[in-house]
């Protein structure tokens, strides 16, 4: 297997070019963004192609424009595979619910593509096993997406405002076309809506109710966090409903920290 050194260097005979002429292009880029750091200088690339000096993200980016190559791809000879992104973000635990940001774009994304005849979305079953087939679908053709009213938000390992209706650790859909608040209409807790909310202190799932001037962020029951009251809309911006939410049942487990849940209050 060839060295990521190799690697540029082979595309470097490839398109025809010298080292010197490499050089001379990294300069004009240096110039362009006012930054040395961008240049390839010949000692410099002659270490990149036959030693195995790693280059810096500038010249990286430099390799990108004069070969013409994405610089995923060259991140990915030296290691550093995008397409991992959203898998590795599991690796963290973040202690603050926040919205979650877009992905790294990407020319391409793999979906499926046919389902199983027999898929019924009103009972519950293996996706993996109804994907009957997958395939490489351009971006282009999913933009329609992007006009939907949805962003998405993560609850905090430390967030135990819903718990245990919501767990710590899930991810949340959010539809930021409702930020209506309901005060009435529910049969059960399960059919309250759940707002995600934005505050001074940050982000938070809950359940929401409005008292003249006032918003009432509401926790679960059994919840250890205590119902907070913010002036509205000066303190606290309602982002949107929870439409849908994606828990991971068998990996999360509550910290040894964490306080204990309230009791449910006897019913009468």
């Amino acid at each position: 297997m060839l060295s990521p050194g190799q690697r540029l260097r082979s595309l470097r005979e490839q398109l025809g070019l010298t080292i010197r002429e490499v050089e001379a292009a990294s300069i004009r880029l240096s110039q362009k963004y006012g930054n040395q750091e961008f240049v390839l200088s010949l000692s410099r690339l002659s270490d990149i192609e036959t030693k195995g000096v790693l280059p810096s993200i500038y010249r990286l980016y430099s390799f990108s424009i004069i070969y013409r190559r994405d610089i995923k791809e060259i991140l990915s000879w030296y290691g550093i595979d995008l397409a991992q992104w959203a898998r590795d973000l599991e690796m963290v635990a973040v202690p603050k619910t926040h919205k979650l940001e877009l992905l790294p774009d990407s020319s391409s994304v793999r979906v499926p593509l046919a389902m199983d005849p027999a898929f019924d979305l009103r009972r519950t079953a293996n996706i993996g096993r109804m994907i009957q087939k997958w395939g490489t679908v351009p971006f282009s053709f999913l933009a329609k997406l992007a006009e939907d009213d949805y962003t998405y938000g993560y609850i905090g390992t430390e967030d135990f405002t819903m718990y245990p209706l919501l767990l710590p650790g899930s991810f949340v859909q959010i539809d930021e076309t409702d930020i209506q608040i309901k005060n009435e209409g529910w049969r059960s807790e399960y059919e309250r809506p759940v707002y995600f909310v934005e505050t001074r202190s940050g982000y938070t799932c809950c359940w929401c109710s409005i008292s003249g001037d006032s918003i009432i962020l509401q926790a679960h029951p059994l919840s250890p966090v205590p119902s907070r009251v913010l002036r509205y809309p000066q303190e606290a911006e309602v982002i949107g409903q929870v439409v849908g939410v994606a828990i991971r049942l068998g990996d999360w487990k509550p910290l040894e920290s964490s306080p204990a849940p309230k009791e449910r209050a006897a019913l009468n």
